[in-house]
C-alpha cells in the first residue's frame, strides 16, 4: 500500500476510534465506531454501537444512513474498529453481511473479534472469501482496545 493510503486509513480509522469512545459502555457488548468513505476521500456516513438503539452495532448505525442503492457504495471503503461480526443474536443481520449487500469493496480494521461473547467470528474470513479487501491496521489496535476497557475478561 503507498504511503498516502495508508496515512488516509490510519487518519479515518482514528476518526473511527473516536467515534467508538461515544459509545456508551454496555457489559456484554463491545463499543465500536464506524466511517464509511467515498472514493474521492469524503465521509458518507459514520455511526457508533448503540447511538440509535441498544442493540445497534457500528456498520449497521452508518449503512442506515445511506440508501442501499446508493451507487458510490461500489467505490467505498468502511472503517470499523473491530472486525465486522458475523453472527447476530436474535434475527438481527450480522455487519459482514450488510457490507456485502451494501456492495462495499473495501473494509479496513483495527483488531479482529476475540472470543469473548462469540467463540468464533468469521467476519473477517467471510468478507475476503466474497472478493472484498479487507486491511488490518495492528498499529491503532491498542486504541481501539483501550475503549473496551470496561469488559471483564478482554486481555
Amino acid at each position: 500500500m503507498h504511503a498516502p493510503a495508508r496515512d488516509q486509513d490510519l487518519r479515518w480509522m482514528q476518526c473511527a476510534i473516536d467515534l467508538s469512545a461515544l459509545c456508551p459502555p454496555a457489559v456484554g457488548a463491545y463499543s465500536v465506531g464506524a466511517v464509511i468513505i467515498g472514493e474521492d476521500g469524503t465521509e458518507m456516513a459514520s455511526g457508533y454501537s448503540r447511538a440509535t438503539g441498544p442493540h445497534e452495532h457500528a456498520e449497521e448505525v452508518a449503512l442506515a444512513q445511506l440508501a442501499p442503492d446508493d451507487p458510490r457504495l461500489a467505490e467505498a471503503t468502511i472503517y470499523s474498529t473491530l472486525e465486522p461480526c458475523s453472527q447476530r443474536r436474535a434475527s438481527r443481520t450480522p455487519c459482514a453481511q450488510r457490507i456485502l449487500e451494501a456492495g462495499i469493496p473495501r473494509v479496513v480494521i483495527a483488531w479482529r473479534e476475540p472470543s469473548l461473547f462469540v467463540d468464533d467470528c468469521v467476519g473477517y474470513e467471510q468478507l475476503v472469501q466474497a472478493g472484498v479487501t479487507v486491511v488490518e491496521l495492528p498499529e491503532l489496535m491498542a486504541a481501539a482496545k483501550a475503549i473496551n476497557s470496561h469488559l471483564p475478561g478482554l486481555s
